[in-house]
């Protein structure tokens, strides 16, 4: 099992660190393609962004209107499509790895990341780099079928230490992905790789980093990991005559069943008004402190790094003591309490920009722990109802063998949700931002976020294996 664990936190550094080098570049690779294209006017970007202005116009009419903040929306709308195509493919991803097995379709699934890299480092348009996003979006499934085999080779005791190093693996790789991502793009190409005269994008040299990233990744998990669907980590009493345990199975299966669908909803909301929260604070710091990019990625570093240290320290030992539950539970009210301080910063901006500094570090600390617990602990809570011997986590019907080979395909259902969060939070909160303010709209988030902790009390109290 840890040969299995430190091969799956290998490949997700990897994979991870490719996929958050492009991150900080989506403004300025909007803006060079702008530029690029801006004698078409009817071409795919001109058209693109007339829509998003049209759609900003209807929510918000700046005195002085600003093209930089259709750019920036227009990268979250990016962002939602890729989020949005998770959602429609990741079941699909988890139904294949339970039938054909999770190393054939994680590998299948890096050759589209491959195909997309390869897109974008030769993507001199918008039409054809959003093509690569297209490609990206439908192929990536690394992170769900990393959870799914940590499922596979895990107990219900230890599940979420192991799933644990997905967090810290994500908490990395924000950390030095988008600063390497950054220093890199201010680079030339190398004189080698202009040898064939290719017309390649304006950050080939990113997209060659990323490119190379995959197909090492690739090359180490087809040599390195092992099949893991329908391994069993500890002895499983053979079912009965599924006739004859029908009444006694009944309840059990229902009340897992119910809690994967309570799971898969509190992941939706959840994801829906953080990933909000996160795509926001970066118009918060520009707008109240003027900040500058470097300044703002100082801000996201230091959040990720203290979320590893939190992972990797407090979540790992203390969840087993007092379940997955509660310590999701305890991550939604420090993002509570993380909005109340973003709704309070802008009245001390001008009269008390100390305390409002001292407010913006204090949010930044309780989302950081947000970030270390609730994902994390929501994803072990519905692997673990997947545990089941001799029922199908998702329709409840009785099987001949094992319920983990259906846990891919809960577990991609399970991710799905909290896509769809991610795919619909940050428009919302981005049209709530310009319409009302930053005060009211992180009011408005902070007591959704509440009411959330109080209706995850059922689920907190609910015993997780």
């Amino acid at each position: 099992m840890a040969k299995v664990e430190t091969i799956v936190f290998l490949s997700l550094v990897l994979d991870l660190f490719a996929f958050t080098i492009p991150l900080p570049l989506f403004p300025r690779l909007i803006e060079w393609y702008t530029v690029r294209e801006s004698s078409d006017p009817t071409g795919f970007l001109a058209r693109t962004l007339q829509f998003v202005s049209s759609v900003r116009g209807f929510l918000y009419k700046p005195a002085v209107h600003s093209r930089k903040w259709d750019v920036v929306l227009l990268g979250g709308l990016m962002g939602s499509v890729f989020s949005t195509l998770q959602f429609l493919v990741s079941p699909k991803i988890g139904s294949l790895s339970d039938k054909y097995g999770r190393k054939r379709i994680l590998l299948i699934t890096m050759i589209g990341n491959i195909l997309s890299a390869v897109l974008w480092l030769q993507s001199t348009t918008f039409a054809s780099y959003m093509l690569s996003r297209v490609v990206g979006g439908l192929s990536e499934g690394n992170v769900q079928l990393a959870i799914a085999i940590l499922s596979d080779v895990t107990t219900p005791a230890n599940r979420a230490k192991a799933l644990a190093h997905v967090g810290i693996a994500f908490a990395i790789c924000f950390c030095i992905g988008p600063p390497i991502g950054a220093y890199f793009a201010s680079r030339p190409l190398p004189a080698s790789m202009n040898t064939f005269g290719l017309d390649l994008n304006v950050y080939a040299v990113p997209a060659a980093i990323t490119l190379v990233l995959l197909v090492l990744e690739t090359l180490f998990l087809m040599v390195a990991l092992p099949e893991t669907r329908g391994k069993r980590m500890q002895p499983i009493e053979k079912a009965a005559d599924p006739s004859a345990s029908k009444p006694v199975k009944k309840a059990s299966v229902e009340h897992r069943l119910a809690t994967l669908k309570t799971l898969r909803g509190l992941h939706f909301l959840f994801l829906g008004v953080f990933s909000g929260v996160e795509f926001t604070l970066t118009f918060l710091t520009f707008d109240l402190f003027d900040w500058t990019n470097k300044q703002n990625g100082m801000l996201i570093g230091s959040i990720g790094i203290i979320s590893a240290l939190l992972q990797g320290g407090y979540v790992r030992r203390a969840t087993s003591k007092i379940g997955e539950g509660v310590m999701a539970r305890r991550g939604v009210s420090a993002c509570a309490i993380s909005l109340g301080l973003l709704a309070l910063l802008p009245q001390f901006v001008n009269t008390q920009p100390t305390v409002a500094l001292r407010l913006l570090q204090a949010a930044a600390v309780c989302m950081a722990f947000t970030s270390a617990t609730v994902v994390n602990s929501l994803t072990a809570f519905a692997s673990l109802q997947c545990d089941e011997a001799g029922v199908d986590p998702i329709t409840g019907k009785p099987t001949k063998e094992h319920s983990q080979l259906a846990k891919g395909k809960a577990l991609g259902q399970f991710r799905s949700s909290g896509q769809l969060g991610r795919a619909i939070g940050p428009l919302l909160a981005c049209a709530s931002y310009w319409t009302f303010g930053p005060s009211l709209t992180y009011t408005i988030s902070a007591v959704a976020m509440t009411s959330l902790s109080v209706g995850m009390r059922r689920i907190a109290a609910t015993k997780s294996t």
